[in-house]
């Protein structure tokens, strides 16, 4: 399958502006790609609402020469898909995201196209979707999709906003005491938790591990969890 995908962990850091700090990742993966119009899938955006979530996108993708429209007011949603030239899904809650994906009957039609070589890209949310199944987002199930399976458009988990930062003030589960339940559970399945500042790339084939951050840490079954950079080959994941 050819796949071009840019799944970003994190939309804005601190002191920085809306999709700040990924802008030129988002431009540079647009112009290697030749892409002028992009589909927007604002289906995460619960508290801000479509239009306002379409807005604020628009804003930022203008600045890059990038055309925003959003798939909430085409009338044929899965036929906006079928003609999309490329697709960027936006961050929010993950279940309200599938929720809407699966009523709407484009999670699959988003698949299909994405694994012939459509351009896709995706930020917090919209990156989570792209692996297997939901089961490794942070997010609070406030509404129940169809089902918890996603596009699997890479064969392995994703946690974005990753973080093993331990407050000792905290008595609940650690990001790493969650992921560990996964894997207990699906012991044969890789998870990718991708910090802040970090994405994944892959195109030609190749999976890397790029942005800000230098690391990013891998989980599976009974194995020691393991740090890899942005020098590291990851392709292993692919597997």
């Amino acid at each position: 399958m050819k796949r071009n995908l840019l799944l970003i962990s994190n939309s804005t850091n601190p002191q920085e502006e809306y999709l700040g700090w990924c802008q030129d990742m988002i431009k540079d993966f647009c112009v290697r790609h030749k892409v002028k119009d992009v589909l927007f899938i604002p289906y995460a955006g619960v508290s801000m609402g479509y239009d306002a979530y379409e807005q604020r996108v628009k804003k930022v993708f203008k600045t890059m020469g990038l055309k925003i429209y959003s798939i909430h007011k085409e009338k044929d949603p899965i036929e906006a898909v079928k003609n999309a030239k490329c697709i960027a899904v936006g961050g929010g809650n993950t279940f309200h995201l599938a929720y809407e994906l699966h009523k709407n009957k484009v999670m699959t039609e988003i698949a299909k196209k994405s694994k012939k070589g459509m351009p896709y890209m995706g930020w917090s949310a919209g990156s989570n979707i792209a692996g297997p199944t939901l089961k490794t987002t942070n997010d609070m199930p406030i509404i129940e999709p169809k089902s918890f399976k996603c596009m699997n458009l890479v064969p392995f988990q994703i946690n974005p906003h990753y973080t093993d930062y331990f407050d000792p003030k905290h008595g609940g589960e650690t990001r790493d005491d969650r992921l560990n339940e996964f894997i207990k559970i699906e012991p044969k399945v890789w998870v990718a938790g991708i910090r802040e500042a970090t994405a994944l790339s892959l195109e030609k084939g190749n999976l890397k591990l790029i942005g800000r951050n230098n690391k990013m840490k891998v989980f599976r079954g009974n194995m020691q969890p393991k740090e890899y950079t942005l020098k590291s080959d990851i392709n292993f994941l692919m597997q």
